[in-house]
């Protein structure tokens, strides 16, 4: 099953209704895309610095939504298909009519504070993925009501995964090692890179809709950087017209967003034989990686993955080639939380999802870097399995 059902919810809303227990919360409020999506599994279709949005979970009774008119039958489309996880949806316009049968966005605190009000929480204390800006100002038509910023809080709510989603992400990763198979088909020398990763990207969205008709993807990266550019993560900013060319070697990245979860695949390849030096620093960055990997445990810290990684390009004696930290969490964005992985030292949770991806960058040659993602457990789980040795990763 591609979508996340009801299972998930009362997952989600379970981990919502102990965060409230703890903290004393009488509801929380979402207002950023991303937490919208995670509690009612609609996909967000605006930006809500431009057309603000409002999820409101009570610790007693049902949440509700407040959404602008543009995202009308877009709500209508996911409730016909059964599956929104809220059913009671407000709308508002944003643009002043003659005969007006909506409230308008310039009444938007005043609607909020109406429906704030209308659930009984009138006095209530309330925390907020992120409190300030139009909330806040809904807040404030409600002398007896405290707003808080709960944003710790909520994002820890995202960490730990229903083995549902486990299973989701299962198979986009395995649509992702299907791409990875494409480009080793689709490297040569003076094609143009953007062009190639163009059609990886249309390749993705004929395979999906193979395995998945009917659901929500969004290609969020099918990038390559080729040759020396590669020694920047995200390369020289002179993309346009680049070709690759033989003894170049190439960083690749695959992200795909399926139903809101994200996997990230990422490997390095060579367009004929590497050097010397390019092949050090490929097997060092795919040392490093597998060790990130394999720090994944149940109840080791955090830092652990980051620290694995680290020590193994040490003992190769390239630290100064290090450019960023090992990864991030992962799940309902694609850099997901808790995003300071090198410096959390709180112990792993089981089925966590994170990124593993060490990369060396060593000016004038390239980068190389895999990247993997990886389900938190006794024995970790690694998703993406496209292979990453040296021989298959050669593009002749």
């Amino acid at each position: 099953m591609a979508f996340l059902g009801t299972a998930v919810r009362d997952h989600r809303l379970g981990l919502m209704q102990a965060l409230m227990d703890r903290e004393g919360y009488d509801a929380l409020a979402f207002t950023q895309s991303d937490f919208f999506q995670f509690v009612t599994n609609f996909h967000t279709d605006v930006q809500p610095w431009e057309r603000p949005i409002a999820c409101i979970v009570p610790r007693n009774g049902a949440p509700f939504v407040i959404l602008n008119e543009l995202s009308t039958n877009h709500w209508r489309f996911g409730a016909e298909a059964g599956k929104l996880w809220v059913a009671d949806a407000e709308f508002y316009a944003e643009h002043p009519r003659l005969a007006r049968r909506l409230p308008l966005v310039t009444q938007w605190p005043e609607m909020v504070a109406d429906r704030l009000r209308r659930a009984g929480l009138a006095r209530a204390r309330i925390g907020a993925d992120a409190a300030g800006g139009m909330l806040a100002r809904a807040a404030a038509l409600l002398p007896q009501a405290k707003l808080e910023n709960a944003t710790a809080g909520c994002r820890a709510l995202r960490w730990v995964k229903h083995a549902e989603e486990i299973a989701l992400l299962r198979e986009i990763a395995a649509l992702t090692d299907w791409v990875q198979d494409r480009y080793r088909e689709a490297i040569r020398p003076g094609r143009l890179v953007q062009e190639m990763d163009m059609a990886m990207a249309a390749a993705m969205a004929e395979e999906s809709a193979r395995r998945f008709p009917g659901e929500q993807l969004e290609i969020l990266r099918c990038w390559t950087l080729s040759g020396p550019p590669s020694c920047a993560p995200h390369g020289d900013g002179r993309s346009s017209g680049q070709r690759i060319e033989t003894g170049h070697g190439l960083v690749n990245i695959v992200i795909p967003r399926l139903n809101g979860l994200v996997v990230e695949n990422e490997r390095t390849w060579f367009c004929g034989k590497p050097s010397p030096r390019q092949a050090f620093l490929f097997e060092t960055a795919r040392a490093a990686n597998e060790a990130a990997c394999e720090a994944a445990i149940t109840g080791q810290p955090v830092c652990a993955i980051d620290a694995a990684a680290q020590a193994v390009i040490e003992r190769a004696g390239c630290a100064e080639l290090i450019l960023h930290r090992t990864g991030h969490g992962m799940g309902t964005l694609g850099h997901e939380f808790p995003e300071d992985m090198a410096f959390n030292t709180r112990p792993l949770l089981e089925n966590e999802v994170y990124s593993a991806e060490p990369g060396l960058y060593e000016w004038g040659l390239g980068g190389f870097r895999h990247d993997d993602t990886v389900v938190v457990g006794a024995k970790p789980e690694v998703l993406t399995r496209a292979p990453k040795n040296l021989a298959a990763q050669t593009v002749a």
